[in-house]
């Protein structure tokens, strides 16, 4: 956990890209050791694993289950996210999906900036959750 929170407004002054970035680094490591603490396999089964969960159209999906919990603060944040315009898009992700899974990982980054361990843990579990009954559907 970030041991140095940083106040919501000094948070809020990095941009929403900045805040992504952080914000898909902490999710990714989330999902790694979820992931590998349900099972001891090989470290390609391990990643493919993974990006099941961090890849753009999962967190999308993701994002969209967790609009009707996330307050209003957490909703503006991820709407910066969502709306920020980056140079490129993955081959592999439609743009809509993209901005959103942006918009998730600004909110991931916010949480963590500003220490709000229980917040962001819950959001991340919540996230997983949806992502797995995802994975069950299909």
């Amino acid at each position: 956990m970030n041991n140095n929170p940083l106040s919501a407004a000094e948070a809020r002054a990095y941009s929403p890209l900045a805040l992504a970035f952080i914000g898909d680094a902490v999710y990714e490591s989330f999902v790694r050791t979820k992931i590998l603490l349900k099972a001891n396999t090989s470290a390609n089964k391990l990643h493919k694993n993974a990006v099941c969960y961090v890849k753009a159209h999962a967190q999308s999906e993701a994002s969209k289950a967790l609009m009707p919990q996330l307050t209003i603060e957490e909703e503006e944040i991820f709407k910066r996210g969502r709306n920020a315009h980056s140079a490129s898009v993955p081959k592999n992700a439609d743009v809509t999906e993209y901005r959103a899974a942006t918009g998730f990982e600004a909110l991931i980054g916010y949480l963590y900036l500003t220490g709000q361990a229980d917040r962001l843990d819950f959001l991340m579990q919540e996230a997983y959750n949806v992502i797995s009954l995802l994975k069950e559907t299909k």
